[in-house]
């Protein structure tokens, strides 16, 4: 007999039937790693635009690679947590 914690627990869902552990691990970890990602990309990419810029100009010190960075860094944080903390309150209201 199911109990009030088993509800969940019944079966996989439909697109997760015959995924061995690990597999199903992995497609939990999806979109944590899918922000992790773009954390970096945002990062790399205002980065890169930075030190172009800089090349551009002439810059002998790397102030629009720094304030690239810089900007990349806040974007890419905002983002983030938004998706993380976004998915844990889906996974919260889908709890009660």
């Amino acid at each position: 007999m199911a109990g009030p914690d088993d509800r969940g627990r019944s079966s996989p869902p439909e697109d997760e039937r015959g995924l061995s552990p690990l597999a199903s691990g992995y497609r939990m970890a999806e979109p944590y790693v899918g922000a992790a990602f773009s954390l970096v990309a945002s990062v790399g990419a205002f980065a890169a635009l930075g030190y172009w810029l800089d090349k551009k100009v002439g810059n002998r010190t790397p102030w629009f690679l720094l304030l690239g960075a810089l900007i990349g860094m806040v974007g890419g944080f905002i983002g983030f947590f938004r998706i993380v903390l976004g998915l844990n309150e889906k996974g919260r209201g889908s709890r009660r």
